[in-house]
């Protein structure tokens, strides 16, 4: 879809002979379902969904702001604004709305009590932003319209009016949930020893994940959520790890690490806690030692070598048994610190193996080396960056990004360990790996907000749909450490949850090909081709990264693997991996996005974005709204066509030379008419011009005719000769060797 660009009235009639209304805002305008409903009801809505959006800020001229609730629905009355045109100001963080030609957002309206009209905001980030899942107001202008809800509770529940940083786990049967900072209604001052609900599963008397959680608060005698960490001494005290574990009986526990600290500071203590399923709080078994910072981990399970861990992080493990848990130094770190992996030891030593890379491997009692320890060894020099087990790339820019808080998780869909981590306020990255250790390439950005927070996400996958193709996850929405102006009334430091549909042809990044070697000699592989030959060990480097056969995306071509291990271009067996053509056109021809200006000596000029298809001289063309369609031909460099527009029709013409257009416009009455140009635009996307992209060269043994890859145009490979120009293009592994653990492992319930 293409959008126009900013058009005055007048100009924007000057074709179509009528207003063109931005975003098709005032398309739905009608009774409420309601009668003698007091409420105006907007429903702000997703053009590409139809779904309400949560969190659309609508604007008066005089600042009056209204926010959409979870179902995207404002009840405006306002006296002295019914029965009167009003504007509107249209903003939310990551969806879009046009402007008109003085450049504001927004729309008008006519507020009526007892009607309704729908607003199409467009949607920027990939990830869907569909409700708020903790505080006051989730479903207030729904129940202000009388329109129907999900929740039992959707305007209030347990005295909760904003929550910190969730964390959650399948528990008996059930899905128990866990907040830090809770905030109340009747004082400034909350619950700042965590509390907790639970909610059903899906499918066993729970919601559906798209529709909201009902949750059942553990309260106190008041109603409020009461402390589950009641006995834990003195200040904040926050869980920094849930896990369900079978005890020496086999019985089901579930247990937490628990900080306790005075602010935002290192926590003074760490606590093994298990929760009481009688009383409902978690007791203090032990307190630890523990050199870390409070970072709000979300284990996931994996079997090694026929045995049940924990991770905790990607590079932190126990076994998954009550036993293994209660004792810190049972928890093992893969890291590359020498010795006994601490860091405490001044200087600083790497492990490094006989080539010189870094020697990682898992070590119990070592130090984690989260993200922060990682920059602090780069800006040292201890480490190169490429020498990182976590070294991500943005896979638009080729820009290096950083993986802070998140989490995660198998997805069976991707066949990959997927990764949700905020880097900068706000925004949150998309990443995968075949391993939960690496190795971690490239990335996306699915969420940003507008000079606002958003931390601490998770992703849900005990909430994955459909094999995993559409995931779940939520994080804290808030205008702490950030640079908000103000705070969002009901929505501040509470909960928002987000849909990702790993379908979308923007998430297909690309992965690892590995160079393994094999009976025959050196053959490339990507991750499934790896499991099922059983060569995780015979793994010699990562030659490259290429996108995953599917889903798809435009712009790329398969790269097939013969029987001898050659990489051609056509082939009757599944691709090996797509991969971006050689060359990029130097030219065009008439097809592809195009803008076109139209003039008129009484009217100026206004622009258009155009979508032009061409085949033997048959040409169709649309626009981004479809208020501008037509067809025609192409013959010896001339174009003409018959347009539609808005329902009514012209006749266009025009020459093409040196690559441009240029031509005239007549409307078929004869009223209006004028010239016009057209300028070619490059529709790539512009992932396909990072610099991290580089061709990927053949060599051969001019022996006995073998063949290996790699993306250097002067390798030296034992006698190894490079045949001619590159097959294709691939992207750069942004590590320098094999840095992740090799050994088989599988995702575990």
């Amino acid at each position: 879809m293409f959008r126009r660009t900013p058009l005055s009235a007048h100009l924007a009639s000057m074709l179509a002979g009528a207003l063109l209304v931005a975003g098709g805002a005032l398309a739905e305008v009608r009774a409420a379902d309601v009668a003698g409903n007091p409420y105006f009801i907007i429903r702000v809505v997703d053009a590409q969904t139809d779904r309400g959006v949560p969190l659309v800020e609508l604007e008066t001229v005089n600042h009056l702001t209204h926010i959409s609730d979870s179902a995207g629905i404002i009840a405006f009355n306002e006296p002295g604004l019914m029965e009167r045109e009003v504007y509107f100001h249209v903003r939310s963080h990551g969806y879009d709305y046009p402007k008109d030609g003085f450049g504001n957002r927004g729309v008008k309206l006519v507020p009526r009590a007892g009607t309704r009209a729908t607003v199409k905001v467009t949607r920027q980030n990939v990830a869907e932003r569909i409700y708020r899942i903790t505080g006051a107001g989730i479903y207030r202008d729904s129940v202000l319209a009388g329109l129907p809800v999900p929740l039992a509770k959707p305007v209030l529940n347990a005295e909760v009016l904003g929550q910190d940083s969730v964390i959650a786990t399948p528990y008996r049967g059930k899905l128990y949930w866990f907040w830090g900072d809770t905030e109340r209604a009747s004082y400034p001052l909350g619950n700042f020893a965590v509390a907790g609900a639970t909610s059903e599963l899906p499918g066993r008397g729970g919601l559906a994940p798209g529709a909201g959680v009902d949750f059942t608060y553990f309260v106190n005698e008041t109603g409020f959520a009461k402390t589950m960490c009641p006995d834990f001494g003195q200040g904040l005290h926050w869980i920094e790890a849930l896990m369900a574990v079978p005890d020496e009986h086999g019985v089901e526990r579930l247990v937490a690490r628990v900080t306790s600290q005075t602010g935002l500071v290192a926590p003074y203590a760490w606590h093994f806690a298990v929760f009481n399923d009688e009383k409902q709080i978690f007791e203090s078994k032990s307190r630890w030692q523990n050199p870390d910072t409070h970072d709000s981990p979300h284990p996931f399970r994996a079997r090694v070598d026929g045995v049940d861990y924990l991770y905790l992080y990607p590079n932190l493990r126990v076994k998954a048994d009550l036993t293994s848990v209660a004792d810190p130094q049972n928890f093992e770190a893969f890291t590359c610190i020498a010795g006994d992996g601490k860091l405490a030891q001044l200087p600083v030593a790497i492990a490094r193996d006989p080539a010189g890379a870094p020697h990682y491997r898992w070590l119990r009692g070592a130090d984690r080396l989260h993200d922060e320890r990682l920059r602090h060894l780069i800006a040292g020099g201890q480490l190169k960056p490429e020498e990182s087990w976590l070294a991500l790339r943005d896979f638009v820019s080729g820009s290096p990004f950083n993986a802070g808080r998140g989490s995660v998780f198998w997805n069976e869909y991707r066949r990959r360990w997927v990764m949700l981590a905020a880097d900068r306020p706000g925004e949150i990255w998309f990443s995968e790996a075949d391993t939960p250790t690496g190795p971690w390439g490239y990335g996306r950005r699915v969420v940003s907000h507008d000079d606002y927070n958003f931390y601490n996400p998770t992703q849900h996958p005990f909430f994955d749909e459909d094999g995993g193709r559409t995931i779940y996850f939520e994080g804290t929405y808030t205008a702490s450490f950030s640079n908000a102006k103000s705070k969002t009334a009901r929505y501040d430091y509470n909960q928002i949850m987000y849909r990702l549909r790993l379908e979308d042809a923007r998430l297909s990044l690309p992965a690892a090909v590995y160079q393994v070697t094999t009976p025959s000699g050196p053959r490339l592989m990507q991750r499934d081709e790896v499991a099922a030959a059983g060569a995780w060990e015979r793994i010699d480097s990562v030659a490259f990264f290429a996108v995953p056969p599917a889903p798809a995306p435009r712009g790329l071509v398969p790269i097939y693997a013969d029987r001898s291990g050659r990489l051609v271009t056509a082939a009757a067996t599944p691709p090996l991996f797509l991969a971006l053509p050689l060359a990029q056109p130097a030219g065009h021809g008439i097809a592809g996005r195009w803008l076109w200006r139209f003039t008129s000596a009484d009217e100026g000029s206004t622009e258009f974005l155009i979508d032009v298809d061409e085949h033997d001289g048959d040409v169709k063309i649309s626009d981004d709204a479809h208020s501008l369609t037509g067809q025609g031909k192409f013959t010896e460099n001339r174009l003409t066509l018959d347009v539609l527009a808005d329902g009514q029709s012209h006749r266009v013409t025009a020459r093409f030379v040196d690559g441009a257009l240029s031509g005239e416009w007549a409307r078929d009455d004869g009223k209006k008419s004028g010239q016009w140009t057209g300028r070619w635009q490059d529709s790539t996307p512009p992932e396909f011009h990072s610099p991290a992209i580089v061709p990927l060269y053949e060599y051969r043994h001019p022996t006995d005719g073998r063949v290996t890859y790699s993306i250097d145009p002067a390798a030296s490979f034992d006698g190894f000769v490079r045949t001619g120009p590159p097959l294709c293009r691939v992207w750069r592994s942004p590590t320098s060797a094999v840095l992740f653990d090799r050994r088989p492992l599988t995702a575990a319930k």
